[in-house]
């Protein structure tokens, strides 16, 4: 059995397997990562960090990349999609 983690994306409870990406969290909350200036709806793309398309505020600090960080116990994750 693996070990998990649990995080709050838009204040949603979500747990994930430890080793996953903010992204991963996002994705299974439901949530997207962002709106573009359009108010559409923006998530991972390159899984990469290239694209910038998956970004989020990570425990209050904006713009974080979500495919480029791990998952840690008690993050809160605001995706603004």
């Amino acid at each position: 059995m693996s070990e998990s983690v649990s995080v709050c994306v838009n204040g949603k409870p979500v747990t994930v397997r430890a080793g996953s990406t903010v992204a991963v969290a996002v994705l299974a909350s439901g949530a997207t990562c962002r709106a573009s200036v359009t108010g559409q709806p923006r998530s991972p793309l390159c899984g990469m960090g290239t694209c910038f398309e998956c970004r989020v505020t990570i425990n209050g600090e904006p713009q974080r990349r979500s495919c480029q960080v791990l998952c840690q116990a008690n993050m809160e994750i605001e995706a603004n999609g």
